[in-house]
């Protein structure tokens, strides 16, 4: 709860703050942050002698209200405010069931110097971190930008610094490669290499490039097409499939079972982009039905909410929902 929060009149909330730098970084440069819950909640505040006056009808003084004080708090514990995290704060008020702000902002996941922590955006991706950390095999499906292979991403480099894990192993269908690779220049590296490139885009972002290109070296970090997993089994690793719905159903069961001991799973897709051959099933698309019932196992559903691009890729993802593409 926020200290000495003040009587709640009709149409009108009061609510105090503690001294002028929380008010800075409450209102964010030129009052964005503030301007921005205005408008979405069809208030008006008004700020005198420590108070915030949030003025309009109750549902949404109620709503505009729960969102500032949630932000209050997150301020409080030192957390930074930036202006996409006011556009998270406002999705999350509006779920049916929405987590203290402080559940998703305060979660951090620590990675390296080059990028000291990581952390969630939304309730979705909040939810998704929970399940890798309390399961060996996580099934990660949503659209492009909802954070599902930068999250698991950040969350094994951290086990491997903790080590909780002795490497990383990242790989990946290069089915657009199947009839073509012969084709393209190079070595075999070098024609796998574009396949593979957003794996490494990740990796770069979290860690340094020397750090990373020792790892690869020693064999601590391994990325590598999928077809590369056969006949393996690995041990005390953290695995990462990516675009898992590009694996036909063999090659998901091929992948699944080189689970070895005191290792664990990540499998991300979009089932709704799927590259294969046309009539071609998705070895992701079966995959829950098929294991629904293991412990140990869990699927998380992202949705356009959890997107963390720009914004009009959460609006485009939904328009082509709309029409059912």
């Amino acid at each position: 709860m926020i200290g000495k929060q003040l009587l709640i009149m009709q149409n009108e909330t009061v609510i105090h703050l503690d001294n002028d730098e929380q008010a800075k970084a409450l209102f964010g440069r030129h009052d964005e942050h503030l301007k921005a819950i205005e408008k979405e909640f069809s208030v008006t505040t008004v700020f005198k002698d420590g108070c915030l006056a949030v003025k309009g009808d109750e549902k949404s003084i109620d709503k505009a209200s729960y969102v500032i004080k949630e932000l209050i708090e997150v301020i409080r514990k030192g957390y930074e405010l930036k202006t996409h995290d006011i556009k998270y704060a406002i999705s999350i008020s509006k779920e049916k069931e929405p987590l203290s702000l402080q559940d998703v902002y305060l979660e951090k996941i620590e990675v390296s110097s080059k990028r000291p922590v990581v952390r969630p955006k939304s309730i979705g991706q909040k939810k998704y971190i929970d399940s890798i950390r309390h399961n060996d095999i996580v099934f990660a499906i949503g659209p492009a930008g909802t954070g599902k292979t930068y999250l698991a991403m950040a969350m094994a480099v951290n086990a491997l610094n903790k080590k909780i894990v002795s490497r990383i192993i990242l790989t990946r269908p290069a089915i657009e490669a199947g009839e073509h690779l012969g084709f393209l220049p190079g070595n075999l590296e070098d024609k796998i290499t574009p396949y593979l490139r957003p794996v490494y885009d990740a990796l770069y972002d979290m860690l340094e490039p020397q750090q990373m290109q020792d790892y690869i070296e020693k064999g601590i970090i391994e990325i590598a097409p999928i077809a590369y997993m056969r006949g393996r089994t690995l041990n005390d690793s953290f695995i990462i499939l990516d675009e898992g719905q590009n694996t036909t159903p063999e090659q998901m069961k091929m992948f699944l079972t080189r689970l070895g001991f005191d290792s664990r799973t990540v499998v991300t897709g979009d089932i709704t982009q799927s590259d294969l051959p046309k009539g071609r099933e998705s070895g992701l698309g079966q995959i829950r039905e098929i294991l629904k019932d293991i412990i140990g196992i869990e699927f998380v559903e992202l949705s356009s909410k959890d997107v963390v691009r720009h914004e009009l890729v959460q609006q485009i993802i939904e328009a082509y929902q709309k029409a059912g593409c």
